[in-house]
């Protein structure tokens, strides 16, 4: 049998297949758009037209109760492209699902830092990969890849460029608001005054660093280990990575892909459900 977790986030969404072994037989990405749930069932159709069917559905993310709820009222007679629909769907936290996809590659894991398109959020695990305690900013795009898209874009990088470009910095310059709007203010001013562009995007990088490590530092209090893994989009960008790592003193680690590990985490807790009701049923 074979298990599907989806994270459906606000830039992007993640599904991740995975077999009875707990190994990845499919992971397909695509961006959100104006319609998630329509991203989301074509990434299912995409998958089934691989060949690969699957048990049941674990959705985590911003978008999953929707996605549960537009899974269970698929109509049959209109489902031309014969998605499975006897498939079990269920919903879980973004905090547990990356708890549980982080453990699967790096099971000493104390802290985990996840950035996507408009949350933040720094989760403390136990010994076992269990969420001790998290903090969460989901009220203000502050600290969020969305925030460092804007702000890419009003300096003229790419999303993709804007931390190798901030790392070419010969100095550091302090932005004091990390409001997006004033902040957009105060980059288009520095700007105007002739500063550096990468000197800008360090300053803003280094921004969003404290915002992270204050998150950090509230929920690392007697951690067992330092090992950090930073997932989401933003853990793609190297010089967040780097002023992270510097600021906290210890190895900041990276998952190969980093926005699969929400969904990833749900595949898992989807095939954990299905084994432990296997056993209560044979026991």
């Amino acid at each position: 049998m074979n298990y599907a977790g989806i994270d459906i986030g606000s830039r992007t969404i993640e599904v991740v297949v995975v077999n009875d072994y707990s190994d990845i037989i499919c992971s397909l990405q695509a961006d959100t758009g104006f319609d998630p749930i329509a991203e989301a069932l074509k990434l299912f159709y995409a998958v089934e037209e691989r060949g690969i069917k699957y048990e049941s559905i674990m959705a985590t993310g911003y978008g999953r109760n929707l996605f549960e709820i537009a899974y269970a009222n698929l109509d049959p007679v209109s489902n031309s492209k014969k998605l499975n629909l006897t498939a079990n769907c269920s919903a879980i936290t973004e905090i547990k699902a990356h708890a549980r996809g982080v453990a699967a590659f790096f099971p000493n894991a104390a802290t985990i830092l996840d950035i996507g398109g408009q949350d933040s959020k720094a989760i403390a695990l136990n010994k076992n990969g269990r969420v001790k305690k998290f903090e969460m900013n989901d009220r203000c795009a502050a600290g969020t890849g969305k925030f460092l898209e804007i702000m890419a874009r009003t300096l003229g990088f790419t999303i993709d460029d804007f931390g190798k470009e901030a790392l070419l910095a010969q100095n550091d310059l302090t932005i004091n608001s990390m409001c997006t709007v004033f902040a957009e203010s105060e980059v288009t001013s520095l700007i105007a005054k002739g500063s550096d562009r990468r000197e800008i995007a360090k300053g803003l990088h280094i921004s969003v660093m404290k915002r992270a490590v204050s998150m950090i530092n509230r929920i690392r209090a007697e951690q067992y280990s330092d090992l950090i893994v930073f997932t989401g989009g933003v853990a793609k960008n190297e010089c967040m990575v780097k002023l992270i790592s510097e600021k906290l003193c210890c190895d900041v680690l990276v998952p190969d892909n980093p926005q699969m590990i929400g969904a990833l985490g749900a595949a898992l807790i989807a095939l954990e459900q299905q084994t432990c009701k296997t056993s209560k049923l044979y026991g």
